[in-house]
């Protein structure tokens, strides 16, 4: 029997909350998961239609089955929120795959991106996410595309590997683990590649849980392009949304959460060029204002239910009226 595709979301209140004010129309929910927080949107707001995309097929199939009791309101695809643009501009050409929401097709009032990874490819031991659980070294969103885990870990170079720990944090260590992963080869599931980062690692240095928590997070980055993918969506999500519409990201990971406010800051002062902390005098015209300042956090409440929501950043951005139109 298959294994039920169940993820908690994290900070739903807040998600929902974002979406109330925006104007009738689509939410583009590009990684829709086991469609938790779209279903509390459809849920709460009537005027909203919802287009979910997932790279996880598992996932497109278990929202799909949960959002079917919303009717036509709700449409789900198999894609990677990177190609948002291309997904939305299909949908909204053909009326039979475009959600229904009032509002005229093409209409996109939000675009909600969860990243990460969920619970249930966690807890799947046979994806390859955790070192907790022995199984194939395949780390993949999409098991159908792209290259695995194992064949990143047993073909990139001691400096690669040592780059790619460097960034996801690991820091003096990196250099340390990567020769130990390298001498180590070949390596082909997660409970040998955990076994070697514990080794390679001293006792003095371990951090609160396991040794090998910051690669496998650094490998899974990789495998799925994770940060590229995200560079890639930003633009078009903030370029997407309507006047009054918004774009909601909850990264769980620096440099996600480094992307995503250089990208708000970046819309919302309009390409100023101007001194920071001067009046702007080169004409930029903002496009998008920060719905609140800084990154919100999941309350301590919810971080003790479900200790995964414990890194969660929430961010808004809130596209603007052109200036001169009424509201």
């Amino acid at each position: 029997m298959a294994q039920a595709f169940e993820h908690e979301p994290v900070m739903v209140a807040e998600v929902v909350a974002a979406f109330g004010p925006v104007p009738p129309g689509v939410v583009v929910d590009g990684t829709v998961g086991a469609g938790g927080h779209a279903s509390a949107l459809l849920g709460a707001h009537r005027h909203l239609g919802l287009l979910g995309l997932d790279r996880d097929p598992a996932a497109v199939e278990a929202a799909r089955s949960r959002l079917r009791v919303f009717g036509d309101r709700a449409k789900v695809r198999h894609a990677p929120f990177a190609a948002l643009l291309d997904e939305v501009s299909v949908a909204a050409s053909r009326p039979s795959t475009w959600p229904a929401s009032g509002a005229p097709a093409g209409v996109v009032s939000g675009v909600l991106l969860d990243l990460g990874v969920s619970s249930p490819q966690l807890d799947r031991g046979g994806r390859g996410f955790s070192y907790r659980q022995a199984a194939p070294l395949d780390m993949r969103m999409d098991p159908s595309a792209g290259v695995t885990a194992a064949e990143i870990v047993n073909s990139a170079s001691v400096a690669e590997l040592a780059a790619m720990f460097v960034a996801n944090g690991e820091g003096r260590l990196a250099g340390r683990i990567a020769r130990a992963i390298v001498a180590a080869r070949p390596i082909q599931t997660t409970d040998r590649l955990a076994d070697v980062v514990a080794a390679a690692v001293p006792a003095p240095a371990r951090r609160r849980g396991h040794p090998a928590r910051r690669v496998f997070q650094a490998l899974r980055i990789a495998v799925n392009d994770e940060l590229a993918q995200l560079e890639a969506a930003l633009p078009d999500a903030l370029g997407l949304v309507a006047p009054g519409g918004r774009v909601a990201v909850i990264s769980y990971h620096s440099g996600e959460d480094r992307l995503v406010k250089a990208a708000f800051a970046e819309a919302a002062a309009g390409g100023c060029t101007c001194p920071p902390g001067l009046p702007c005098v080169c004409g930029a015209q903002p496009e998008h204002r920060l719905v609140f300042r800084g990154a919100r956090k999941p309350s301590a409440a919810e971080v003790e239910r479900n200790h995964r929501a414990e890194s969660a950043r929430f961010r808004v951005a809130e596209r603007l009226m052109p200036m001169g139109a009424d509201r």
